[in-house]
């Protein structure tokens, strides 16, 4: 069975503390707690938490302990210093190297094919089932992304990044690039800042990933590789990251994989400032109210 990797490495800058462990729902559930919920349910029998060592304690206490007796529960740190040989941070550089980096932490954990998930997204029940469906027969050669329309993940108090996607006709994955600060203007028009350095105009309906990926266990050899160029090109950089997008446009592009673009029915919403959460904790009870999450996920959690 599939295991889900969960990125949680993040103190949540723009929010202003660990939102992870924010409480969302009725009785003081987070965000990860119906994600976690949503995995079982979907057919995931192990969660991997990608976090950092300094909250460690906090995080296994506050959240991982809950789910102990419902699936299996491991964790990977994510370390400045963790990078292959010869390769060693640059004097002035203080953060790890983004959200690639942050899988490839897991890579002596997985075993098998996986899911990847940001902590503070909350992707509904149909994604995870979607996901786990797609690695049940993938293949060696294949990935998936569950994809959702651009405009239906903007915050209205601030920008975003988001991995906006190209799509065939046949549903297939044929670019992603991480755009940066993606944020409407005062006249409902959407801009971001592309890698290129230039801010330019993106399609509300653009499909945006938002790092619900899928991958075969052999994703985390190509991604080394992967990782090993981009050290060699941007290693010297105080503030370079590794994104996930960035990573699969380049198997894409030298043809090593192919990605399909998964299609649900789930509808996403995250927090990623403070002015978010009511939005959250609305969507989250409108959710219990329609049978879908049951009234106190502690019953769940705890038998």
């Amino acid at each position: 069975m599939p295991s889900l990797i969960v990125l949680a490495a993040g103190m949540g800058s723009r929010y202003g503390g660990l939102k992870q462990l924010d409480p969302m729902g009725p009785n003081g559930e987070t965000v990860l707690d119906y994600s976690v919920f949503d995995a079982i349910r979907g057919g995931f029998e192990r969660v991997v938490f990608v976090i950092r060592e300094d909250f460690a304690d906090a995080f296994k206490a506050g959240v991982g302990e809950r789910f102990a007796g419902r699936v299996r529960v491991d964790y990977a740190y994510q370390r400045l210093d963790d990078l292959p040989s010869p390769f060693v941070p640059p004097p002035g550089r203080t953060k790890p190297w983004g959200t690639s980096h942050a899988i490839r932490a897991a890579r002596h954990l997985v075993d098998g094919p996986f899911a990847v998930v940001n902590a503070d997204d909350f992707y509904g029940r149909d994604a995870y089932l979607q996901a786990s469906g797609f690695l049940g027969s993938c293949g060696s050669d294949r990935c998936g992304l569950v994809a959702y329309p651009l405009k239906n993940t903007l915050s209205e108090h601030g920008h975003v990044n988001r991995g906006i996607c190209e799509v065939s006709s046949e549903g297939m994955l044929t670019g992603v690039e991480e755009v940066l600060k993606i944020k409407r203007d005062e006249a409902g028009m959407v801009f971001g800042d592309w890698l290129d350095g230039k801010r330019k105009g993106i399609a509300p309906d653009a499909p945006a990933s938002m790092n619900f990926w899928a991958f075969p266990r052999n994703f985390m050899d190509d991604l080394e590789s992967e990782f090993v160029e981009f050290l060699r090109e941007q290693g010297d950089k105080d503030t370079s990251e590794f994104y996930i997008p960035t990573a699969v446009d380049s198997l894409i592009n030298q043809g090593k994989t192919k990605c399909e673009v998964l299609k649900t029915s789930a509808t996403w919403f995250g927090v990623t400032f403070p002015e978010d959460k009511p939005h959250v904790v609305a969507s989250i009870a409108q959710l219990i109210s329609e049978g879908e999450y049951p009234e106190d996920l502690r019953d769940f959690l705890v038998s």
